[in-house]
């Protein structure tokens, strides 16, 4: 099973570097791995001129899955948009067609208190986003910055097909389907005729899945829901924008975005794995970052597209043990924990592995 492994930016590297060491491990144990690094995003232009050079896509394309760290860093932000290190990461998931993210925000108990909310709100928190990737303001047309009676104006289009509602609506419903059978769709259709066609078409595929109840949301409720009564909701579905800004928010409910993974699948369950949280560049090269967000995704790569489920729930059990020890990263410490390093966590989870 060949892994095209991205670092990428910022905190991309030190936290990659993390998971390798684990899929080494897996590896040294039997699972046949090979790995293989390209750059992308801000080190792609660096590298080659583009954030995402030719040959990172040809390696991406010809593997099996594709972990990626981050992108992204202030040094790039002069850049001509197309040039930019986001750009890189959105044509990579729209190049191999990755348009199902799954975004799990779950809760270890021991991560109780670092959440912002009370814990009995959020214990027990398990709910998995299902975001469309490929669609969207993100890429609708036309899109840009023009002048018009004399000042600058910008625009995106937000456009969905059925097509692309349709399928991202079967893979969340099939996920329903195997955890509790609920599932939450969030659009805007009362003010969004683009969101009045999500919501038909998600209705017209719940016609396929009897068992699993559908309800709807509108995003701005979905939100603040989110922060009341996080435990009402098991899986929601929603479009690339809303995903992005509503996913965010569930993760801060888990104590930390450092916790986060994250799935971009095709229709063949090809797949590419990050941690939903950015570069980090003002803490990057400090051997500070939180590296158990990239481990947890690459338990999801061997779920999802290497069905490797024993190797899925090695490591998660690995990573639940290094936090029943005590042991925390910066950004999910509380008094009487043990602070460690980025490389030390990763450390700890190889040894518990």
């Amino acid at each position: 099973m060949k892994i095209a492994v991205l670092p990428g930016d910022g905190i991309g590297p030190e936290i990659v570097a993390q998971a390798v060491k684990v899929m080494k491990a897996l590896a040294s144990d039997g699972l046949k791995l090979e790995m293989e690094e390209a750059p992308i995003g801000g080190a792609g232009y660096d590298a080659a001129g583009d954030p995402l050079p030719a040959t990172t896509l040809a390696l991406a394309k010809a593997s099996d899955a594709v972990l990626l760290g981050a992108v992204g860093g202030p040094k790039y932000d002069a850049l001509d948009r197309p040039l930019r290190p986001e750009r890189g990461l959105l044509r990579i998931r729209k190049e191999m067609n990755l348009f199902a993210n799954l975004r799990p925000a779950l809760l270890y108990p021991e991560l109780a208190s670092a959440s912002t909310l009370r814990p009995e709100v959020v214990a027990g928190l398990d709910i998995m986003i299902v975001r469309e990737l490929t669609g969207d303001v993100y890429f609708g047309q036309p899109r840009g910055i023009e002048v018009r009676d004399g000042e600058r104006v910008g625009f995106n289009t937000m456009l969905y097909s059925e097509s692309e509602v349709r399928r991202v609506a079967h893979v969340a419903f099939g996920i329903a389907m195997k955890r509790n059978k609920k599932l939450c769709s969030v659009e805007k259709a009362n003010v969004l005729e683009c969101s009045e066609l999500w919501k038909e078409v998600v209705i017209e595929v719940a016609r396929k899945y009897p068992e699993v109840e559908l309800s709807h949301m509108y995003v701005d409720n979905a939100a603040m829901q989110l922060v009341r009564n996080p435990k009402q909701f098991d899986v929601i579905v929603t479009g690339n924008i809303f995903g992005d800004i509503l996913s965010d928010e569930a993760s801060m409910l888990t104590g930390s975005i450092g916790m986060l993974a994250s799935a971009s699948l095709d229709a063949n369950n090809k797949g590419l794995y990050e941690p939903i949280h950015g570069s980090a560049p003002d803490i990057a090269e400090k051997n500070l970052a939180n590296p158990l967000a990239t481990i947890l995704s690459v338990a999801m790569m061997m779920r999802y597209t290497l069905n490797q489920e024993a190797a899925a729930q090695r490591i998660e059990a690995a990573v639940k043990k290094v936090l029943a020890q005590g042991l925390r990263t910066a950004d999910i410490y509380t008094e009487g924990t043990k602070k460690v390093s980025c490389s030390e966590m990763g450390d700890a989870v190889l040894a518990a592995l």
